[in-house]
């Protein structure tokens, strides 16, 4: 399955512990990052993320791009909903088109634990057989 991380800066540091945390389950899959986000993560849990460029230097665009050619399976987007910084990547543009697609995105770190779990448990295949 392909995964896409995104963190807002407040939330960096969430994603890190959530990737180590999950790392086992992580590893058997693509990971796909905006540019900070996936080098952070990287330096900690010495995954293989394909990173793309930094969000706002057009990374966010990247990984819409992703979703909009159906290319991932699922989205772990931690947002920081009390103080948003205008470069950062804009949420809702990823949650239409996660809707647009059908692709599972998670908001926050219970969602992304659900996710992730489901994940290991394998009630995510379908997406294969949608793409």
């Amino acid at each position: 399955m392909n995964i896409g991380l995104i963190a807002h800066d407040a939330k960096k540091k969430l994603m890190q512990n959530f990737c180590i945390a999950y790392r086992g389950i992580l590893c058997r899959h693509e990971l796909y990052a905006t540019g900070t986000t996936g080098r952070l993560v990287e330096e900690v849990t010495n995954l293989n993320i394909h990173k793309f460029l930094v969000g706002h230097l057009g990374g966010e665009q990247q990984m819409r791009a992703q979703i909009e050619h159906n290319q991932l399976d699922l989205v772990i987007f931690l947002r920081d909903p009390l103080q948003p910084k205008s470069h950062e990547p804009d949420i809702m543009h990823t949650v239409r088109l996660c809707d647009m697609y059908n692709i599972p995105l998670a908001t926050n770190l219970a969602t992304a634990e659900l996710m992730v779990k489901s994940l290991e448990r394998g009630d995510l295949e379908w997406r294969e057989m949608y793409r």
